[in-house]
């Protein structure tokens, strides 16, 4: 009886899948609030002020003025880079011949057009009003604000500013948002140069180039076909971001330009076109949208399982197909909103996919909560927090139901497998939410010696406050309001704070930070001692407002600008900086000691106050969190103390071993394609990842990334990174022209095995002698010898030495150096090395010029223009040939610092914990605001559980399940998708006729170059040693000049670009329990 009374008070409900997901008991809509100014005094108990500070209130006149985030830095491919491009797409995304080379990105015809489209737009709304509304639109660069650091300003900004009834402004808001392509972003997918362009053939393939105007022209995507980058003009192939890490470059890119969901569909589409030449069967299932990330689960785990057992491919929808209401006109949906596309080798696999899938459905239980949110913060989220939105569910494996953009809606609904997995996701959407300020500023007695402003005055003030501080402004009856990002309101308000009626006017100004309820103590301080001393220096009134279950609101009120800001500023640095990491459970006793006096001594000396959680803590062992190191400790500090917080951290890790100490993240790029291969190898990778304390994380396959990410302990992810490596096979040509000579001594049994195996020995890395090859040389076919060099990635360090090496023998039968195609040139070793030319020295190398030739060795990773690595400013002209020869070293001469090797990890503050946490467009950050942090993709999020709440729900596991698939398990297949033979293609969604032949070039089956592995050991590590080195040149017959000057080996490592990634929660767990 007393778990029933408990289950009603505390709002749980048990509910079944039959309810769907649009049924639950919502939280109490919020009321909107009085226009006036705010009395002095706290309102009474019950009347708690709302969280919406607009005025809504229908039948009086409002001026709201707002920016339309058009992507318009958004650049367009460069012109002699296309290959190809679909119809119109060119003219859109190329500047104009003849246009000046230092042309912005945002005059670019797609840009300027989509600015044209929004001010017709607003004429038809102002015309067809009949004078009811007005609507303006103002395009112009931002301009710095004085006192205010900003990022850089060149990005033009577009703002409307609609008059009229208050109510019906707010709806024409909506309409503008979501009939305006706002979403523009670029897709990338790599495809092999001879898919398009086979060997033997002249041109690219007419079915390719047809399939892609078919998807351009049903998606209204725009897509074009792009030369690789190690052939663009651009391409710098004597440095080490060139030559090094142009791994994969040789790859040609397709380039997908549209709005969120037309840009996802077009690419999913082109991913399939591209399994089907690979022969690769197509099927669709169906499935709940608001399923898909619960069955997926943390990080994907389940679905690379079954990819990996069943040898498919499974490419699932966008997350968020309804927030954004545009649609391009004429465009026609290629797929369900719910429908999951499977590839496989067979419809066996396939299948067998859709049966597991289907299993996982039948035993997910679901729980779902309600949860309320600032309505006036809903929209800033949907526009600037997505990604965020999407990381934390892919962290946590659960669903967040959004509201359409412009929507007015202050409810969210969160659904997970557990509950604790739903107050995590709550928890962060909580901290995104106090990223994000509200501000009023009331002119309660206007200056007698100025007019007040007329509405072309208000027309032209509103969009300029606008424009420079990227906020949203609401203006009536000589009142503002304001809405946006921390850094965006603080800039409005010293903006408003020069205009001339309001300079001298009395006003009353308030501004309010919404903060997790768990530190409103540590704010306040006891008794209120921080608040009510912030109060008598600055001479303002702050109260703290209730807001929900998660969140509260602290209210700055002051009489003049100075007062609220110095006030305002001196509650920021009240609140709670944060960092959190993870340190295993078994050092905990050690750091915290005989009863605490270990920890209290830390404390103490940084003023920084830590917890520790472990297993039970959070959740229970068994769970994922054993799987996946989350952040078990935290530290928290008053952001005037922020400094100290890394010095905790620090002495913290000082006490645990180097194997487990300081968790960090390394991007390793793979192609894409050869992931299903590394899948299909689980059972592998799980012992490699029990073997060195890691975690290995593959990308989603709709994303079509190459970055696989390894986490774990920093000295044992270069471990795991090597080995890893050696299970990805590479290989590297070498041409050189046809002599007679030359060509009977590459026949030799000397040179194929002697000489072969000394390679083999000293750098890992094979040699066989391939077909001739013919190869056009300023307008010259020649005939070339082939030597194709195979060898695992972990190893492709020595590749440069492997190369010198098998090319001296060869040099002393008449080989001219500049005449190979392949050689690998050496790296610049500094920035210096250019102006050295200028100064003749022996002491000083001088840079080779680029040799015309393809580099594809892959010894480094990382993408384009990203950072140097700590790598790259240890490398010198010597060789080093693998990351782990560097480890042995860094061992005999004895570094034990654990931040000597790698970058920390956790450079960051607190994430959810804090307010105000991320301002677009801004360069500065106060202390206490850690903008930038990305939530890490093997780090999940949690926060303090301080009780259930209510509006709970679970689905049983055991009731009817929705319908999982529109064809039966088991029933017949029809042709779905138009691209391919042999029965691997549907029947037609794209309403395309089958072409014969399609998937085959000359009859024959395209073959992969997956299907070409190479096996061999990753387990040896080439070393340098110039004895060997001279054993070879002893090869070189007497008498014969080499022909070019022997390089010393430039050292490259298989990992020159490990990024640190922080570890990033906030808040801490705790048991869930009903609230006291």
């Amino acid at each position: 009886m007393n778990l029933i009374r408990g289950r009603a008070q505390h709002g749980w409900e048990k509910m079944t899948p039959s309810m769907g997901f649009g049924m639950g008991r919502p939280q109490h809509q919020q009321q909107d609030l009085a226009v006036g100014p705010p009395a002095v005094k706290r309102s009474l108990a019950g009347t708690t002020m709302s969280p919406n500070p607009n005025p809504a209130v229908p039948g009086h006149s409002v001026n709201l003025s707002f920016n339309v985030p058009f992507n318009s830095n958004l650049p367009g491919p460069d012109r002699e880079d296309v290959l190809y491009s679909s119809a119109g797409a060119s003219q859109q995304w190329t500047h104009p011949e003849g246009a000046a080379e230092d042309t912005p990105n945002h005059a670019l015809p797609v840009h300027t057009r989509n600015v044209e489209r929004l001010r017709s737009l607003c004429k038809q709304i102002s015309e067809g009003s009949g004078d009811r509304i007005h609507a303006t639109v103002t395009s112009s660069k931002p301009k710095p604000v004085p006192g205010m650091q900003r990022g850089p300003l060149t990005a033009l900004v577009t703002n409307v500013c609609i008059s009229g009834d208050a109510e019906v402004v707010h709806k024409m808001r909506a309409k503008i948002l979501n009939d305006t392509p706002i979403t523009l972003r670029c897709e990338t997918i790599d495809i092999d140069r001879d898919t398009v362009y086979p060997q033997g053939q002249e041109g690219a393939r007419a079915d390719i180039l047809n399939h892609m105007d078919d998807i351009a022209d049903k998606t209204k995507a725009d897509i074009f076909l792009l030369e690789a980058k190690s052939r663009r003009k651009d391409s710098d192939q004597a440095s080490f971001n060139g030559a090094m890490e142009k791994s994969m470059d040789k790859r040609l890119q397709i380039h997908v330009y549209g709005d969120l969901d037309s840009s996802e569909n077009a690419k999913t589409r082109m991913l399939i076109m591209i399994d089907q030449i690979l022969q690769r069967q197509v099927d669709t299932i169906r499935l709940e949208l608001s399923l898909h990330s619960l069955i997926s689960g943390r990080q994907r785990r389940n679905i690379k399982f079954i990819e990996s057992a069943t040898g498919t491919a499974i490419y699932f929808p966008p997350l968020f197909p309804s927030v954004f209401g545009y649609v391009p006109p004429g465009s026609v949906p290629l797929r369900g909103r719910d429908e999951i596309i499977i590839t496989g080798d067979s419809m066996d696999s396939i299948l067998q996919a859709k049966k597991r899938l289907h299993d996982l459905v039948m035993t997910t239980k679901t729980f779902v909560k309600d949860v309320q949110i600032t309505t006036s913060k809903v929209d800033y989220i949907l526009l600037e927090r997505l990604d965020k939105i999407r990381k934390i569910i892919e962290a946590n494996g659960s669903y967040v139901l959004l509201p359409p953009l412009g929507n007015h809606s202050g409810v969210l609904r969160v659904q997970a497998t557990d509950i604790l997995n739903v107050e995590r996701t709550v928890r962060e959407i909580m901290g995104l939410a106090g990223q994000f300020y509200s501000a009023s500023w009331w002119v309660t007695h206007p200056d007698t010696s100025q007019r007040a402003p007329t509405p072309s005055d208000i027309r032209a003030m509103l969009p300029d406050i606008c424009i420079n501080s990227g906020a949203e402004i609401t203006f009536e009856k000589l009142n503002f309001h304001i809405n946006g990002s921390d850094d965006s309101v603080k800039a409005a308000m010293s903006i408003i704070n020069t205009l001339p009626f309001v300079k001298k006017a009395q006003s009353t100004l308030r501004v309010k930070v919404e903060l997790a309820n768990e530190h409103k103590e540590f704010v306040s301080g006891k008794k209120n001692g921080k608040i009510n001393k912030i109060m008598s220096q600055s001479n303002v009134q702050i109260v703290f407002d209730g807001f929900n279950e998660y969140n509260f609101y602290i209210d700055v009120r002051g009489a003049q600008y100075e007062a609220t800001k110095n006030g305002l500023d001196l509650v920021e640095l009240e609140m709670p900086a944060s960092i959190s990491f993870h340190v295993p459970d078994q050092y905990h006793k050690r750091i915290i000691g005989i009863g605490g006096q270990h920890i209290q001594r830390i404390m103490k000396k940084y003023s920084v106050f830590v917890k520790f959680s472990n297993a039970m803590d959070r959740g229970g062992l068994g769970k994922d969190d054993d799987d996946i190191k989350v952040d078990n400790v935290i530290c928290r500090t008053p952001a005037r103390n922020a400094d100290n917080l890394e010095l905790v951290k620090q002495e913290i890790m000082d006490m645990v071993e180097k194997v487990d100490a300081e968790f960090v993240s390394e991007k390793i790029p793979v192609d894409r394609l050869y992931h299903r291969e590394l899948v299909a190898r689980m059972p592998e990778i799980e012992e490699l990842e029990k073997k060195w304390n890691c975690k290995i994380t593959f990308p989603g396959t709709e994303q079509a990334s190459d970055n696989i990410i390894v986490s774990g302990p920093e000295h044992q992810v270069p471990q795991a990174v090597d080995q890893f490596l050696g299970m990805v096979p590479d290989n590297h040509d070498i041409l050189f022209p046809v002599a007679e000579k030359l060509s009977r001594y590459v026949r030799t049994s000397d040179f194929q095995h002697d000489y072969a195996l000394q390679l083999k020995e000293r750098y890992v890395v094979d040699v066989a002698l391939q077909e001739r090859k013919i190869v056009t040389l300023n307008g010259q076919d020649i005939l070339h010898e082939r030597l194709e060099l195979s060898y695992t990635r972990n190893n492709a360090g020595g590749l440069k030495d492997a190369v010198d090496f098998l090319l001296l023998p060869l040099m002393g039968f008449g080989l001219e150096a500049t005449s190979v195609i392949g050689i690998i040139p050496r790296p610049k070793s500094d920035s210096f090395e250019d102006n050295m030319i200028f100064f003749e020295s022996k002491l000083l190398q001088r840079a080779e010029p680029p040799v015309t030739s393809e580099s594809p060795s892959r010894a480094t990773f990382g993408e384009e223009g990203s950072s140097r690595s700590l790598f790259d400013k240890l490398r010198k002209p010597g060789s080093m040939s693998s990351f782990s020869s560097f480890i042995d070293r860094r061992r005999k001469h004895g570094s034990n610092s654990p931040g000597s090797l790698f970058m920390h990890a956790s450079n960051n503050a607190s994430k959810a914990s804090l307010v105000s946490m991320e301002s677009r467009d801004s360069g500065f950050r106060a202390a206490w605001n850690d903008s930038g942090i990305e939530i890490d993709d093997n780090n999940s999020v949690h926060g303090q559980h301080n009780g259930l709440g209510n509006s709970w729900g679970s689905f049983g596991g055991s009731a009817s399940r929705p319908n999982t698939s529109s064809n039966s398990l088991s029933g017949p297949f029809e042709s779905k998708f138009p691209f391919g033979t042999n029965g691997n293609a549907s029947t037609s969604s794209l309403n395309t006729p089958m072409i014969p032949g399609l998937g085959m070039v000359n009859g024959a089956g395209s073959t992969s170059a997956l299907n070409a592995s190479v096996g061999i050991s990753g387990d040896a590590t080439p070393r340098y040693d110039a004895k060997l080195l001279d054993s070879a040149l002893g090869k070189v017959p007497n008498g014969t000049a080499l022909s070019a000057p022997i390089d010393r080996p430039a050292s490259s490592t298989a990992n020159n670009n490990f990024m640190a990634t922080s570890a990033t929660t906030s808040g801490y767990p705790a048991p869930i329990a009903p609230p006291h």
